[in-house]
């Protein structure tokens, strides 16, 4: 939403206040770097009943301040500025809805909600609270998905017809844990977990979904939940997205394969952002680049494995630019980066993913 600058007490120049709520992997990898690194935001406080994680906290922020559970947030509310959900899936819904309830902004990790009516719900408190819900929809800053955004804005591809996105990766034995969960309460799986990113990707860049046809299989042993999916989706305009995600691929494919009727894009390997966040570097000068011999290629008739094509320059993946903007858009109105009803959209296509899968059909929207 866009409106009323929602600041601090109103006092120009102070950074607004930040409270993180979860210090596992989302937390602390992507969320509470990101912040720190926004000009307009400081990490206020983090939450996580963890001592492990409540150490790690304080020692990459000192200055942070810790709790061990959300209503500590929630009763000093007017000490903050805005909420950052980033625990485990199960939660995104009644958390946020307490932020929105306590009067402050929020931003959710993706998955916003289990359902689209969850997501739209929570749309619809915002809007009554005239609140900022925002979705963290990293990917949409991916080095290569800005690079082809690029590409199609300039119509070196022509028409488009498929779009192949896969998202893979080779781990034979499950890791565990809630992701990993058959339990349908921690909204689990491959499908919600990196379908979330490449359904996301698929819909800002060709539209809304007509159609969907969904594949989903649990391969590996002991494992409780999807680990091999894949989803098709016949958009309104024509385009036909096919999309892989999955942790039983021992060979990975490209990560974009887009044809069109002009010409093809091909781009093999991940975004380096988040590989380079594990690893505890933090965003500046060249942040998001990538080697020359990683680009991806542009050409007809031929193979990019053989030579086919001209290399295209890939744009730096640029995560920073998604906490700038929702500090944009508190301080100054500006536009939410990634609403809750486009998380609503996606939302609709997983779960028609899922009952496609389940039933054996194709789904119409």
């Amino acid at each position: 939403m866009t409106g009323t600058p929602l600041g601090t007490s109103g006092t120009p120049g102070t950074p607004l206040r930040v409270g993180l709520v979860g210090y596992g992997l989302a937390g602390s990898v992507f969320h509470a770097p990101l912040i720190a690194a926004t000009e307009g935001l400081v990490l206020d406080t983090v939450v996580t009943s963890n001592p492990e994680r409540q150490q790690q906290a304080r020692a990459e922020f000192p200055d942070v301040r810790l709790a061990t559970g959300p209503d500590e947030l929630f009763d000093r509310a007017a000490e903050l500025d805005l909420i950052v959900v980033a625990s485990p899936n199960k939660t995104h819904v009644p958390l946020a809805t307490a932020a929105l309830r306590a009067g402050l902004p929020v931003v959710v990790d993706k998955p916003v909600a289990g359902t689209a009516a969850e997501a739209r719900e929570l749309a619809a408190l915002a809007e009554e609270r005239g609140l900022l819900l925002s979705v963290f929809q990293n990917r949409r800053w991916d080095n290569d998905f800005l690079t082809l955004r690029k590409l199609l804005s300039e119509g070196e591809l022509g028409d488009v017809w498929r779009f192949e996105s896969r998202f893979e990766r080779w781990r034979p034995k499950p890791k565990g844990g809630w992701r990993e969960s058959g339990d349908p309460a921690e909204i689990g799986g491959l499908l919600y977990d990196l379908g979330s990113h490449v359904v996301d990707q698929a819909l800002v860049l060709f539209g809304p979904a007509a159609a969907v046809y969904a594949e989903s299989d649990i391969r590996r042993p002991g494992a409780e939940t999807d680990d091999d999916t894949f989803i098709a989706i016949t958009h309104t305009c024509g385009v036909r997205s096919h999309l892989h995600v999955s942790a039983t691929t021992a060979q990975l494919g490209p990560r974009f394969r887009v044809l069109g009727s002009a010409a093809g894009y091909v781009k093999y390997g991940l975004d380096p952002q988040e590989s380079a966040l594990r690893e505890g570097h933090r965003p500046g000068p060249g942040w998001g680049a990538e080697p020359e011999s990683l680009w991806g290629r542009v050409g007809s008739g031929e193979s990019p494995v053989t030579g086919g094509g001209r290399p295209e320059p890939t744009l730096p993946g640029d995560y920073p630019a998604y906490y700038a903007a929702v500090a944009k858009a508190l301080l100054e109105g500006a536009p939410n980066p990634v609403t809750a009803l486009e998380a609503a959209a996606a939302l609709d296509v997983l779960e028609a993913a899922r009952r496609s899968a389940r039933e054996k059909v194709t789904v119409t929207l």
